[in-house]
C-alpha cells in the first residue's frame, strides 16, 4: 500500500490506478512547464473536480489542458 492509497482510504474515495497517477503527474508537469509552475497543483485539483462532475475522465482533462497550453 502506498501513501496515496492511505490518503484515498482516509478520504473515503476510490484509490487511483497507476495509469491515472501517471496522467495526473503528466498534467502537473505539462502545466508547470507550459504556463506557470504555481498553476500545477490547482490544475490537478480542477481536473479532479472535472472528473468528479462526471463531465469526463482524467485523460480528457489532460487533453483539455494540453490544448490550452498549445494555444499559449
Amino acid at each position: 500500500m502506498t501513501w496515496l492509497d492511505d490518503f484515498a482510504d482516509a478520504l473515503g474515495v476510490e484509490r487511483m490506478s497507476a495509469g491515472d497517477i501517471d496522467l495526473v503527474l503528466d498534467l502537473a508537469r505539462d502545466v508547470a512547464h507550459g504556463s506557470e509552475r504555481k498553476n500545477a497543483p490547482p490544475a490537478a485539483f480542477l481536473a479532479a473536480m472535472f472528473v468528479a462532475s462526471g463531465k469526463g475522465n482524467i485523460a480528457d482533462a489532460v487533453l483539455k489542458a494540453e490544448a490550452l497550453i498549445d494555444q499559449a
